[in-house]
């Protein structure tokens, strides 16, 4: 219900009520300009784009609190995103004075400081999802960060680094002894590292060469480990070469299985988190002499082994426990030969077979005779 009227001192009074009853008004010199204003109101209302003036006054790091708690998150994320919040420099902005200037800012900001372009576009789409509620919530009328142009990322064939076969030899030579399954069930199974630090003696399959992937350690916030499923529920089984499993079979055989079932500890008879595990790691490499090289990138090593041994999409897609062959794609589609290679491949064995005699007469017994069973026929002389 709208209306307008003339107030004693000449000016008009425009006014109406909302959805729930509560009465919004604005005041004017012209009557044209209450009325325009009111009309503005109703074709929001009418296309669903109204907001409640009273609510966009609420501040971006209020609601982002609110919002983030309403969100089934694993604490992992949870901590992201209250970084996401503590890091936004418009954290005290209403939402209805957020402006797409504000989160452009925010990235250049961020890409200026060196933070890598995957971590900005992450942070990007936390702070994305919560204005996307806030619309949803009819907080604010339009999502401002729609249009803002994130940093370019690298190409994966560019930025991934695949460690060689020597390399991984070598720091699964100068590891020490006891971590030496950690490294193994990642670079010849494709465990992440807190899958790796999470495995247990019951996972390991001897009899048929399998490692269920179970659960993976988290450090939990303010100390201890928190054992979880693992990233993104990607339970599977791996299947590991006989080489692994006789380093599997040895670390128990001279360690036996920690309390707990797992199958390496901390000197606290914990699941090594992740982040002690990677201290250790970094002193691997420079024990081996090398540098640049992430643990991660011994699940890269695995991926382009089976990708180099002909294994499709979807097999791949499984040993590594991603949750579609999309970001298996996403990810290693580089690595894969092109219809290039494969028509230069054929073209080359079509050149062998046709430069070189041994193979053509190899070719001619392998293949039967045009001719066989046919009818012998006799030449005649012409005269």
């Amino acid at each position: 219900m709208a209306s307008i009227t003339k107030r004693p001192d000449g000016s008009w009074r425009a006014r109406y009520r909302d959805e729930t009853g509560r009465e919004h008004s604005k005041h004017f010199a012209r009557k044209a300009d209450g009325q325009r204003w009111l009309d503005e109101v109703t074709a929001a209302v009418v296309t669903g784009q109204y907001v409640d003036p009273g609510v966009g006054r609420v501040t971006f790091d209020r609601y982002f609190t609110e919002w983030a708690e309403r969100q089934v998150w694993v604490p992992s994320t949870a901590q992201a995103a209250d970084l996401v919040r503590r890091s936004v420099p418009f954290g005290d902005v209403p939402l209805m004075r957020l402006r797409t200037s504000h989160l452009e800012g925010w990235v250049k900001a961020m890409d200026s400081s060196g933070l890598a372009a995957t971590t900005v576009a992450s942070r990007m789409n936390t702070a994305r999802a919560c204005l996307k509620a806030a619309v949803r919530d009819r907080f604010i009328a339009a999502d401002p960060s729609v249009g803002v142009r994130l940093p370019r990322r690298r190409r994966a064939e560019h930025s991934m680094r695949v460690p060689t076969p020597d390399e991984v030899g070598a720091v699964l030579a100068l590891t020490v002894p006891y971590m030496r399954p950690v490294i193994a069930v990642a670079a010849f199974g494709g465990l992440r590292l807190g899958e790796a630090c999470a495995v247990q003696a019951c996972d390991v399959d001897f009899l048929r060469r399998q490692l269920k992937v179970q659960r993976q350690v988290q450090r939990r916030k303010g100390g201890g480990v928190d054992v979880r499923p693992p990233k993104y529920g990607s339970e599977r089984t791996v299947h590991l070469p006989d080489g692994v499993l006789a380093i599997l079979a040895h670390h128990l055989e001279t360690y036996g299985v920690a309390e707990g079932g797992w199958l390496v500890v901390s000197p606290e008879g914990l699941p090594i988190p992740p982040t002690t595990a990677n201290g250790w790691w970094h002193r691997t490499l420079a024990a081996a002499g090398l540098e640049g090289v992430r643990f991660h990138d011994l699940r890269h090593f695995y991926a382009s082994g089976l990708i180099a041994a002909g294994c499709d999409v979807v097999t791949v897609q499984r040993a590594l426990g991603h949750s579609a062959a999309t970001t298996t794609l996403n990810t290693y589609s580089h690595l894969w030969p092109t219809a290039e290679d494969r028509t230069r491949s054929a073209a080359a064995s079509l050149f062998i077979d046709a430069t070189t005699p041994s193979a053509r007469s190899d070719r001619a017994l392998a293949e039967p005779s045009s001719t066989a069973g046919a009818p012998r026929t006799t030449k005649r002389s012409v005269p």
